[in-house]
């Protein structure tokens, strides 16, 4: 009954009939659908006709079938995967749950009737269909279809071939025709594997009596142990063969590229092996290619911020520099930078150590210390290259600093970045670069100071109470009055996020307008007096300001604000005491 109902619904004509869409709507969406190939749903929302949580809940009621929220449904892994990847991906549907008769179904588009009769071939059993949404159906078929019991199985697998003893490991490992070799179909699993849940490296450690493999997921490393140490050299030996490096030197580091394309992904691979106490550790930065370079309006920034940052890079000359720590989203920012000054009538020259990202148009110089290819170096050469803006790496050395501000200071931009915990901090460690006072004031325009911090997991996320001395500390921070609208948000831990709570990064920053008051300061070299100027000016607003008003709109948490203002200083040790003593005084007042 429920397989001919279904046949006889249109949902186009049911939602014009509802008025829901209008019969224009509805042939625009159905051109879309021929010329696409989407399903029909899937166009009207993207077309912006309908909303996909209004569309979902007409059709559960309209198929009489219930709508699941997968963001609440607790799903077992077992039971998902009673139903093959391909099939799950290809018809757009996940096993929700099993009873001794049938599987109830949770499927994107319970009309086709195709996808219902293959299933039950598939399973062997009546199958129950319910509503899902698609984004949600796509994020636990990412999460849950890992390849962890394949890489346990294919490491098992390495480890007898290799304990037969007759092996020729250079023989195994360096045949470009030996595809089904267990370490290439290792290599490509955990590649799989590290893709699908965003992970931005992976790191290969033999122990004692383990192997590790760890990836690090927004910021945190994940952990999976095997016991087949001995497969450890077999995998090194490939990863160097791919990577055009030297496979008879295990005593000393050495570093490589190569690419791979994983999921219809192009992936950038930059490794780096290392003698450890083990044997050799082996740890991959994964750079995808194929997401594109991040443009300045996805940076997170609010819209007062966006338009300082434009105004300083869009300047014709001077300098921009961007701070923070290892790790911090630097270059990310900067490549987002190049990419909208990147116009056929600029000529841009990058220096950088390693090239990250390749940009149509721009002149990327690669770094080779070996080879004298300094930055120092390149950046003079650069300078002869007649170009309009250079990005340098980092400023490493006095040298590099001093040609970046010469540069900067006879009419070229130069964008470049710094490890420094905030703005204020910077003019500090260009002090101590060796930097002249008056060649800072006359080219730096402005400095960006970032972090990344964990998102909350919109899957899991709800309202949170701080305790007593959260509490305290956000009243000290903000004042009483704006307390009392502070509104938190907290991921409980879900199938998405990996019972982390979190899920993505997004980036907070701060910046600082040089002005012509910090540029005397500067050229005086009295830094509390640039510190002092630079709290009081009226477009910077700090790094711990930025995280809290995130923490405001339920993007991130307070222990994401507690990590940064455990990395800021502040250089004002008076304010420090203040803080310090105000807390204490709200602390007590709360435990009185």
């Amino acid at each position: 009954m429920l397989k001919s109902q279904m046949k006889k619904i249109r949902i186009g004509d049911l939602l014009v009939q509802q008025g829901k869409i209008t019969n224009l709507q509805l042939e625009e969406a159905l051109v879309d659908q021929k010329k696409s190939g989407r399903k029909l749903g899937r166009a009207l929302i993207d077309l912006g006709y309908i909303d996909e949580s209004e569309l979902n809940h007409f059709l559960s009621r309209q198929l009489n079938i219930p709508f699941i929220d997968l963001t609440k449904h607790k799903l077992s892994t077992e039971v998902v995967q009673k139903l093959p990847e391909m099939s799950a991906r290809r018809f757009r549907v996940i096993v929700l749950d099993e009873t001794p008769s049938a599987f109830i179904v949770g499927m994107v588009d319970p009309t086709d009737m195709f996808a219902h009769d293959e299933l039950a071939r598939i399973l062997k059993r009546t199958i129950k269909p319910a509503l899902v949404c698609e984004q949600h159906l796509l994020r636990s078929i990412d999460m849950l279809y890992r390849r962890t019991d394949e890489i346990m199985d294919l490491a098992g697998e390495l480890g007898d071939e290799l304990a037969e003893g007759d092996i020729d490991l250079a023989r195994l490992v360096s045949s470009d025709e030996v595809t089904d070799a267990p370490v290439v179909k290792l290599l490509q699993k955990l590649f799989e594997d590290a893709v699908q849940v965003g992970a931005s490296d992976i790191h290969i450690e033999p122990d004692e009596k383990v192997l590790r493999i760890r990836q690090r997921v927004d910021g945190v490393l994940h952990e999976h142990v095997m016991n087949e140490k001995q497969i450890a050299p077999a995998l090194i030996l490939r990863l160097k063969l791919i990577s055009g490096l030297n496979i008879s030197e295990k005593r000393l580091p050495q570093d490589g590229r190569f690419h791979i394309r994983v999921k219809n992904q192009k992936i950038d691979v930059r490794l780096s092996t290392m003698p450890i106490q083990h044997g050799e550790s082996a740890v991959m930065r994964l750079l995808n290619q194929s997401s594109g370079i991040i443009e300045l309006d996805n940076m997170g920034l609010d819209a007062r911020f966006l338009k300082q940052l434009r105004r300083l890079v869009h300047h014709p000359h001077g300098m921009v520099l961007v701070t923070g720590p290892t790790g911090s989203g630097k270059t990310t920012s900067l490549y987002g930078v190049l990419n909208e000054l990147n116009k056929p009538d600029t000529k841009i020259i990058t220096v950088e150590d390693p090239v990250e990202y390749r940009l149509p148009r721009i002149n990327q110089v690669q770094v080779n210390s070996g080879i004298g290819l300094t930055f120092s170096s390149v950046l003079r050469a650069t300078l002869r290259q007649d170009p309009d803006i250079i990005l340098v790496g980092e400023m490493r050395d006095q040298e590099t600093a001093e040609i970046g501000l010469r540069a900067a200071m006879t009419g070229h931009l130069v964008l470049s970045t710094l490890h420094t915990n905030d703005a204020i901090s910077t003019a500090n460690r260009l002090f101590d670069l060796g930097a002249e006072g008056y060649l800072l004031a006359a080219s730096l325009l402005g400095i960006v100071a970032q972090r990344l911090v964990r998102k909350v997991c919109d899957g899991c996320a709800e309202p949170y109470e701080p305790d007593a001395h959260e509490q305290a500390w956000l009243k000290t921070m903000l004042g009483e009055e704006e307390y009392e609208g502070f509104k938190m948000m907290k991921g409980a831990g879900c199938q998405y996020c990996n019972q982390s709570g979190y899920r993505g990064r997004f980036g907070i920053y701060e910046i600082l307008e040089i002005d012509k008051e910090l540029a005397d300061a500067l050229s005086r070299g009295d830094l509390e007096m640039f510190a002092n100027k630079a709290q009081k000016s009226p477009g910077y607003r700090p790094l711990l300001r930025a995280a809290l008003d995130s923490v405001a709109t339920g993007m991130t948490t307070l222990d994401e604000v507690f990590r940064i203002a455990g990395e800021i200083k502040d250089s004002d040790t008076a304010t420090e005491e203040l803080l310090e003593h105000e807390l204490e005084l709200q602390l007590k007042q709360s435990e009185g």
